[in-house]
């Protein structure tokens, strides 16, 4: 924790402050089927980090209090944990909407065979990582096959109405660039993604996320072995956009672990940077019940550079 808490004190990146609360992303574990190369979560299918249902009752509990409108879950591969499900039915019991942050194949997984009904039949939000549409790239950043696997899961959401014309199923696609680059631009990538993967493959989306890969854990790694650390740093630095800053997710976007932790955002999380600059302990959400965070500091380090640079980057994609 030192190097980061010295990360944190050396940074150039500004002050910022919290906004009005809007979503809750909560990470539900970081058991996963897959080992990408760029998870900066450093999830897999050896992790054995799951929310249990008390903490989930919390996050339902925080939900209703704050009067906050989207809960936004992700891993890990969410839908392995035994708590997405009764979180998706309670929240969506509640009128909240939900997203559910989807690498795809785990439609493919035993045991889910009935996960894009229950998607559907709950109206929850699919954003699901494609990272290339060509099975080269994919295949490279995720594992053999995993491109193949992806295709299947895209199509059984296709076939229940996800990203269908006229349907209210939303399917959004997630794209990270392969290596130390930033994504290009997102209309234009959006728009062959589109075209590819419906003449190639007959699959249809509504929308592409275009995400800047964060310098953390599993990616940070590959970066230093390679020797292109610093460079990617100094790349991100140099692309520093000070308008993105009124866009940041952090300012509208509440970070929960599976173990009911507060961040600022998920890649603070996975640093375990503590919520709200200048703490040093971490924040139980419990603790945060009736608790008004707008207008609270947040916690920044040099990845945050990550969010800013170019055309910014969010969990919703470009700013």
């Amino acid at each position: 924790m030192s190097a980061i808490l010295q990360n944190m004190q050396s940074t150039t990146f500004p002050a910022i402050q919290r906004g009005r609360l809007e979503i809750l992303q909560v990470n539900v574990g970081y058991v996963c089927n897959l080992i990408c190369f760029h998870c900066h979560v450093n999830a897999g299918p050896n992790r054995r980090e799951k929310m249990d249902r008390a903490t989930a009752d919390l996050v339902l509990d925080y939900l209703s209090g704050a009067g906050i409108r989207t809960l936004d879950l992700t891993g890990g591969a969410p839908e392995l944990n035994p708590q997405f499900r009764y979180l998706v039915e309670q929240a969506r019991g509640m009128g909240v909407h939900v997203m559910d942050r989807c690498n795809l194949t785990v439609l493919e997984q035993p045991g889910q065979g009935d996960l894009a009904a229950f998607l559907a039949a709950h109206q929850v939000e699919v954003v699901a990582s494609l990272p290339c549409y060509t099975q080269d790239n994919v295949d490279a950043q995720r594992g053999d096959g995993v491109f193949e696997q992806s295709l299947a899961g895209l199509r059984q959401l296709n076939a229940v109405g996800y990203g269908q014309p006229g349907s209210e199923l939303v399917l959004n696609l997630v794209y990270n660039p392969l290596g130390a680059d930033l994504p290009p631009p997102q209309a234009r990538l959006e728009a062959d993604y589109k075209a590819h993967l419906a003449r190639e493959y007959g699959i249809v989306f509504n929308g592409l996320f275009a995400i800047t890969n964060m310098p953390i854990h599993r990616f940070a790694k590959q970066l230093r072995k390679r020797g292109q650390y610093e460079a990617y740093m100094t790349l991100l630095k140099d692309a520093y956009r000070a308008e993105n800053l009124e866009s940041v997710m952090c300012r509208t976007l509440l970070s929960v672990d599976w173990q009911g932790y507060a961040y600022d955002c998920d890649f603070n999380q996975m640093l375990r940077l503590p919520l709200g600059a200048g703490t040093r302990q971490r924040t139980h959400l419990r603790d945060l019940i009736h608790r008004d965070l707008e207008g609270a500091p947040i916690t920044v380090a040099d990845h945050c550079f990550g969010c800013t640079a170019g055309q910014g980057s969010s969990c919703g994609g470009a700013l």
